[in-house]
Formats: structure tokens, sequence, C-alpha cells
């Protein structure tokens, strides 16, 4: 019987922007973080056609819908999707971009672009965004054919999903979204040389990891966001319980291990703890997973474990050796090289002894803070945050300074996609925002953003979309009116010299360094009137017999709420290792 080819007709004729959105709704995608512009107004209108699919959510700032979408992503583990106009939406989106890709994080970044016929022309609004992006994308695209867009998008969100996931920038002239043709959503990839199958350990190089393992005497688990990326927790933790390996994660891989379990070590690195470093240094296995010798880990690399051997599993080979050579290096996915391993690992012979000197590090060096302080502290206001919602299973955003550092120390995560960090780039302004992108994906879940002023200030308009979207992000706001970490730095090694690292006006004798703490008068800004502005709840507190009752309230309110805590700028993050430097000279008070 002959096949009958489907006629297509003039119904079939579709716009390019209409076909740029419906691959999204092709690709699951509920909520994309939008802007719009002058040349994106062809993507927005399209948006207003799917209203009933596909949740536009406006940002007030092209940045803060980069950092939603990665909220979405990171919370979730699916593609999260941002699209500004060209020009300055463009570059607006591009510090979200290059965060996406330091820690690895799926996203599709959508722009506009002036139309073709003027591209190179700067015409008004033009940036060669593609090629500002090139070493800061997975990968890019700058369409100039409408026929291309579904198999373009249909490549988009392969890529930005598949192996080390990244993201992928696609570039959209406004003549090519007015342009229309009839698409096929199954276009054959045109993508040479690119593989979706992951890469798989060999058995023999299984059978090594399990020997190594065997062998040991003082092994020790280094884990990181590659664990959550693969969604492999849950082999990590059979690993641990079928050896009682001890075990430190970098601050992307809180999560994939319980925080509050005996044989974790915590955090590793400068401001890790002094227990896991010293395991580290001590260990004659290390067992990384999923991580990328990160110099915030490592201080002097060449000091790193240096008397232990290094297995390395890791699913980018371009991570294999670049920064710590492996004695054992695997190019695999790790969820597959856990499983397999945990078919045949026998716990180490001997071991005890071991496990005992690491827990009574643990016991001598705790993270710890002044309790004695009669104000309230940072670490306080975190570690009282933690006891009150820890059963609540929250998701908890952090910006970037000391703030992130002591959430990390003092909030105990014991599930991943919890913990929502900028790690590799560390961008001030990722904590509201990300929040934000978190709530969308999860509306009846409790989602904190832990910030600091200077961090929050960044980002602080996404204030006005938690409340017009009724996202009820809670903001946890340690306000010590310092760029704190900043200051540490000028502390430590810079005989305590201020440049420009008080957040108030220069005619407040802090502002050379020369006062002794503000006052709650000269507080600047007043966030607690900031935010009732833009319509959310809002409460300051200076009082330690005040804060257990005020976090009480910030949880309970019926939407987004800033409640702005008063902190001292003279604390320091504790350990911490000076960069470039070792364990030995770990500073602890």
């Amino acid at each position: 019987m002959a096949t009958v080819e489907k006629t297509k007709t003039k119904s079939d004729v579709t716009s390019g922007a209409d076909i740029v959105i419906r691959s999204l709704v092709n690709h699951g995608v509920e909520v994309i973080f939008a802007y719009p512009g002058g040349c994106s107004m062809p993507l927005h209108q399209a948006l207003t056609r799917f209203s009933d699919k596909i949740r536009t959510i406006l940002p007030r700032h092209e940045q803060g819908g980069g950092f939603a979408a990665q909220g979405i992503s990171r919370s979730t583990g699916q593609v999260g999707v941002c699209m500004a106009t060209s020009g300055p939406g463009a570059t607006n989106l591009i510090t979200a971009i290059a965060d996406a890709k330091l820690d690895s994080i799926p996203m599709v970044a959508i722009t506009a672009q002036v139309p073709t016929k003027v591209i190179g022309t700067d015409a008004f609004q033009e940036t060669p965004v593609v090629e500002a992006c090139r070493g800061l994308t997975k990968h890019h695209y700058l369409v100039t054919d409408v026929n291309d867009l579904a198999r373009v998008f249909k490549e988009a969100f392969l890529i930005a999903a598949s192996g080390r996931p990244g993201p992928v920038l696609v570039d959209i002239p406004k003549d090519v979204q007015l342009d229309s043709c009839v698409p096929d959503f199954d276009a054959t990839l045109d993508l040479p040389g690119y593989s979706f199958d992951d890469p798989q350990a060999r058995p023999e190089q299984i059978n090594q990891i399990a020997a190594a393992i065997k062998l040991a005497k003082r092994p020790v688990i280094y884990a990181g966001g590659g664990i959550i990326i693969a969604e492999a927790s849950e082999q990590l933790r059979e690993l641990v319980a079928k050896t009682g390996i001890p075990i430190t994660t970098t601050v992307m891989g809180l999560g994939a291990f319980p925080g509050e379990d005996e044989l974790s070590l915590d955090m590793l690195g400068m401001h890790g703890s002094v227990y896991a470093n010293k395991a580290v240094d001590g260990a004659d296995l290390l067992i990384a997973l999923g991580v990328r010798f990160d110099d915030r880990v490592t201080g002097k690399v060449e000091e790193f474990c240096k008397h232990g051997k290094i297995i390395h599993v890791d699913i980018d080979s371009s991570e294999l050796n670049k920064n710590k050579e492996a004695h054992i290096p695997i190019c695999s996915d790790v969820k597959y090289a856990l499983t397999e391993l945990n078919k045949i690992v026998e716990p180490p012979e001997d071991i005890a002894g071991w496990v005992a000197q690491c827990k009574e590090w643990k016991e001598e060096h705790p993270f710890s803070y002044d309790a004695s302080y009669p104000g309230i502290t940072q670490q306080l206001a975190i570690h009282e945050l933690y006891k009150l919602t820890r059963d609540l299973d929250p998701v908890v955003a952090v910006g970037v300074g000391q703030h992130q550092m002591w959430a990390a120390q003092f909030y105990k995560f014991d599930k991943p996609r919890n913990w929502l960090s900028s790690s590799g780039l560390g961008t001030m302004g990722f904590g509201l925002p990300a929040a934000m992108g978190a709530q969308t994906a999860f509306p009846d879940r409790l989602v904190f953003d832990i910030d600091g002023d200077g961090s929050f200030l960044m980002n602080i308009q996404e204030l006005a979309t938690c409340a017009c979207e009724k996202l009820p992000v809670k903001v946890l706001l340690l306000n010590n009116q310092h760029l704190g970490m900043v200051v540490q730095w000028e502390d430590r090694f810079m005989q305590g010299n201020r440049a420009h690292t008080y957040l108030g006006p220069i005619d407040n004798p802090e502002w050379k360094g020369e006062g002794d703490g503000i006052g709650p008068p000269e507080r600047y800004p007043d966030f607690v009137s900031i935010a009732r502005g833009f319509g959310c709840g809002a409460a300051y507190v200076k009082d330690k017999a005040d804060l257990i009752p005020a976090l009480k309230a910030m949880i309970a309110y019926d939407g987004p709420y800033v409640l702005d805590v008063e902190t001292p700028y003279q604390e320091h993050v504790l350990p911490m290792i000076p960069g470039g430097k070792t364990v030995k000279d770990i500073i602890t008070e």
C-alpha cells in the first residue's frame, strides 16, 4: 500500500516568533523570565498567544531574569529559560550566562537581534552578543533563517541538558521572528561530532577504584556539584554506607550528603571546616567525584592532598588532570560509575582509627561563633533560622559574600537542590532572583534568600517581581552596612585600611574606617521602607531577644518579606585558608 504524505497547507505556515514559543512548549517549559524591547516584541506577542501553556514572568532587570531562570534549573534540574531584547537587554544577560557556565547550570538564553540587513552597521540597540558570549556559553546560535528555528531550539535544549550541562544562547534577528515558514519540529539535528551518550567508566576502572578503597587506610570522599547534577546523591550515600568513609563536599555539593551525618566533614576549602581540610591533607586516598579542584578548594594546588593517591571521576574529560593530576582519572557519568562501584565495593579493612581521628578533629574544631555577643551575629541568625525551618524542607538561596559562607557553615542541608549558590563566578545580586525562580517552580514551598546588604542591593528591584507575581520569597537580610568579605580581607591583609567598603554616606566616619560601628538612626538605606514600598512585608530587628519572634513572623507571613537584621561588620568568616596557602596556614581566630 502506498504511503500517503500529508499535504501541508497555508494553515501550517507559522511565524518565527510562534515557532520559538511553540518550541519552548514542546520542550516542557512552563515559565519564562522575559523583559521586552523593540526587537523582541514579536516574541512577546507570541507569548501572549501561548499564555495558557507558558507563564511569562516580567523581571525588573534582565540579569534578575537570568538568575531566576537559574533558580528553576538549580532547584529542579530542568532547563531554565530567560529572554531579553537586543543591545543592552542582551548584555544585561551576560553575567547570568557566565554564572551558569561556571556552575554547569542548564539554561537557554534567548536574545532578540536587530534585523539581519543592518547587523554590523552599529544599528540602534545592536550588540554582537554571540561574539561577546563566545567563551561564556556551552554553545550559541545566531539564527538568520526562519526555517532553522525549530531545529536550533531542539538542539539548544539537548545541548544545555546533556553531558556537563551549561547555558546555550540563541540570538534571533527581528526579521526572522516576523518571517514565516512551515516548521519541522522533528528536524534532523545538525551537530556533527557532538555526542549525547554520556561516557561510562569501563569495568576495569571500576575495579581499580574498588581495589584502591579496599587497600586504603585513610580514605576521604570529596564530592561536588557533579553529584547533584547527575542526580547521584542516593548512590553517593550508598557508597558511604557500604564503606564507612568520611566525606566532605564542595560548596556546590552541599546537600548531596546529609550535613548532620556523623561521617560528614562538611565543606572543605578556603572557608571550609578545619576537620575537612585536615582530613584531605592527611588522606592516603582521595575519591574526587564530580569536582574540578577549584582554587578555593585546593589553595596551593601542589600541596593539596600531597601524600595521597587521587581518584577523579568526572563527566568532562577536560577537567581530568587540568588543575590537579590524578592517579586514576576516569571520564564517566558519576551516577553510572557509583552505581557500578556499589555493586562490588568492599569497605577498607581497617579505617576505624582514621574515622575516629576525623571525628576527634570535628569535636575539637567545630564551626563556632561568639554566643556572648550582646547583639545578633550573622551566624546566630542563620543558625536560628535553620533550627526553625530544618523540618520544613525549604529552598535556600544566597547572595555572595560573608553571609554566603556562613550559610554554608551553619545551615545544614540533607537533600540536593535545596541550596542555590553562585559558586564559581561568585556573583553578588544572585540570591533574591534565584530564590524568585525557585519559588516559581515550587509555589507551595518555603523559599529563603539569605543575603547581605551589599549583595541584596544589586538586584533589589526584584522585590517588585515577587510582589506583583505573588511569589512569597522570604529574605533574611544580614545587614552590616559594609562589603563584609572585602572588609575581612582589608583587616587580615591590608592593615584594616578601608577602601570603599562602607555602604553608607561618605561623611560618616565609617567611610574611612574611623568609626566604632553605626547606630540604627544612621543605618542606610531604610530597607523596611523600601520593601514596603514594593508591596512586601518587612521588619527590622537588632536585639537578640527579638530575633526568634521576628523569624517566626517572617516565616508565617503570607507573601514576600524582608527581615532586616542589624549585624556587626567586625565579624570574620572563619576558618580561613588565605589564597594560595595550605591547611598549615589556616586561620581559626
